[in-house]
């Protein structure tokens, strides 16, 4: 199956099992606090064999014109397990990253890897399962290069398609609140994107025609879309 063939697999089994919904009437509360009318939770792949072999084959497939990795590479937690499957069928080592360093024991960011131990250059692979404004994924793209690896390509199931997130993966814009940028851009590769999911549920009529004109809305400006309709965006108490 062609990349155009797993985009159009992908979106058919996203809106048949509710793994990517449409809720304007009831906006999600994502993990940046936003509050949208779309929701996608990549994890309910997992209980599906062929899924999840499907979509370690179609990962493969994104290697045929690159440089075969020394190592592949999950986010946590959702990343790890599509990782793992692909450094399975590649018989390559595997690590993954932590959000944050752990607060006990040796304190780790990357697990797979001793401490104090370096990739000593080697070619790293960063599996992400859901990309919106690429701010984590970035993020551990930089841990793997201040750790020694060299990461070039970043493979994701689901992309939003955030300008934003270009930018984060461009190195054009900051990936944290402390202003860090990357000086070596990463390119993103997304088995799924938001517009061919969107086009999907369009044709099979598992949107309405009022919630269809709320997302185009929501698309055109994502970020402002909650307090335009009474949803703020819901501030962490640290």
């Amino acid at each position: 199956m062609g990349s155009e063939g797993t985009s159009i697999y992908l979106a058919e089994v996203s809106l048949q099992r509710r793994i990517f919904i449409f809720t304007p009437e009831k906006p999600v509360t994502w993990a940046s606090g936003y509050q949208m009318p779309v929701y996608n939770d990549n994890r309910v792949y997992l209980g599906n064999y062929f899924n999840r072999s499907h979509i370690a084959a179609a990962f493969e497939s994104l290697l045929a014109d690159k440089k075969e990795p020394d190592i592949v590479a999950g986010t946590a937690t959702a990343g790890i397990p599509h990782a793992t499957s692909l450094a399975d069928k590649l018989h390559l080592p595997l690590i993954y990253l932590r959000d944050k360093p752990k607060n006990h024991g040796l304190k780790n960011r990357i697990e797979g890897l001793k401490a104090d131990t370096s990739l000593e250059g080697k070619e790293v692979l960063l599996i992400e399962d859901l990309v919106s404004t690429g701010g984590s994924s970035v993020n551990a793209v930089a841990a793997i290069r201040e750790a020694g690896g060299t990461v070039n390509s970043c493979f994701s199931i689901f992309n939003y398609g955030f300008l934003g997130a270009e930018e984060v993966f461009a190195g054009k814009k900051p990936y944290d609140a402390q202003g860090n940028r990357l000086s070596t851009p990463c390119q993103l590769y997304s088995l799924l994107t938001f517009d061919t999911l969107f086009r999907a549920a369009i044709k099979g009529k598992y949107i309405s025609t009022e919630q269809q004109r709320e997302i185009e809305e929501w698309r055109a400006d994502p970020f402002n879309w909650g307090d335009k309709h009474g949803f703020p965006r819901v501030v962490k108490k640290v």
